[in-house]
């Protein structure tokens, strides 16, 4: 035991990171990342310090340990004694798996009613890689159990799931746009984004080839301008205002077009926050969402409601924070 204990020691001081990729996306994380150590169903162990945090993790944990168990009581008595909340992620002994987190405290699971605030507590994640070995970490970057934000959905008045995905963008940032604050939304159409937008006050200029719903359209604070997203350039937005507080994207079209159009309302200074849709097709180069992704006061992510695509997050309240 005592050999078994010094072995799993030297080999948790080679053990850096734990990536959990997103659900289908291993390849492509697995891609990304250096230093490979093993990988265990999503969960991707490395050796090396990540030069900038990778594009399709759902979530991160930091300094992970491995720890000798006995018995499931023994599992439950030494993740207790490093902190209260725990979540598993279970890619196999899937029921001693559980039978250790029964003995856990309890951690909610409830879905969430946006807007919200983050969970305040400490999350931790843990796995079984065999039946006496844990791999736990305290420290995660996401406060939700595996990276996964759930919502009480709205099957009513939004016109598409598209919604939820701006919900965790918003979420995830904390920032929302009021009743003070101006938003341009390009492809629209139908109007899940606009629909959100305007549910929290905001005035929203919706754009689209295709019209909004209906319903959408007759919410107030928002206009629809039928026509092509890309003819609108900051130069034309200038005939009408000075400035915008938002430009949000969920267009469906190639990245490196988008990054173009992105770029000229980045670098002409007038919008304040951007939430973009990156789309990808089959197997993709990926290599455009690094560019984005170096943007100064940026970030690129996989969101759990994205599919094929990833989120790219700019916001002023970010430029005060050293890069």
């Amino acid at each position: 035991m005592f050999r078994r204990q010094v072995y799993l020691q030297s080999m948790s001081a080679k053990i850096q990171y734990a990536y959990l990729a997103s659900e289908g996306f291993q390849d492509q994380l697995v891609n990304e990342l250096e230093g490979i150590q093993s990988q265990h169903g999503r969960l991707i162990l490395t050796d090396c310090l990540p030069v900038q945090p990778p594009l399709w993790a759902q979530n991160c944990w930091r300094n992970p340990i491995l720890i000798p168990i006995q018995s499931i009581s023994d599992a439950a008595q030494q993740l207790k004694s490093l902190q209260r909340n725990w979540s598993l992620y279970s890619f196999h002994l899937h029921r001693r798996g559980q039978l250790i987190q029964d003995q856990l405290p309890s951690v909610s699971a409830k879905p969430l009613h946006f807007p919200t605030r983050l969970p305040q507590s400490p999350l931790g994640s843990w796995t079984l890689l065999d039946r006496e070995t844990l791999l736990a970490a305290s420290d995660c970057s996401s406060p939700f159990p595996n990276g996964a934000i759930q919502f009480v959905e709205d099957k009513t008045h939004p016109p598409n799931r598209a919604y939820l995905k701006l919900w965790e963008a918003l979420t995830t940032v904390q920032e929302y746009p009021n009743s003070d604050q101006f938003c341009i939304d390009v492809g629209a159409s139908p109007g899940g984004w606009t629909w959100v937008l305007a549910k929290l006050g905001a005035e929203v200029l919706s754009i689209d080839r295709s019209l909004l719903d209906e319903r959408i359209s007759k919410m107030p604070g928002v206009s629809f301008q039928k026509g092509d997203a890309f003819s609108l350039s900051p130069e034309k937005f200038k005939e009408s205002r000075d400035q915008t507080d938002w430009l949000f994207s969920d267009l469906v079209c190639y990245p490196e077009k988008l990054f173009d159009w992105v770029m000229m309302w980045v670098e002409s200074g007038i919008c304040h926050n951007f939430i973009c849709t990156l789309k990808f097709q089959g197997d993709s180069d990926y290599q455009i969402a690094q560019k984005f992704a170096a943007i100064p006061h940026s970030q690129v992510l996989h969101l759990f409601h994205n599919k094929h695509e990833l989120t790219w997050i700019k916001l002023k309240a970010w430029e005060t924070i050293p890069e």
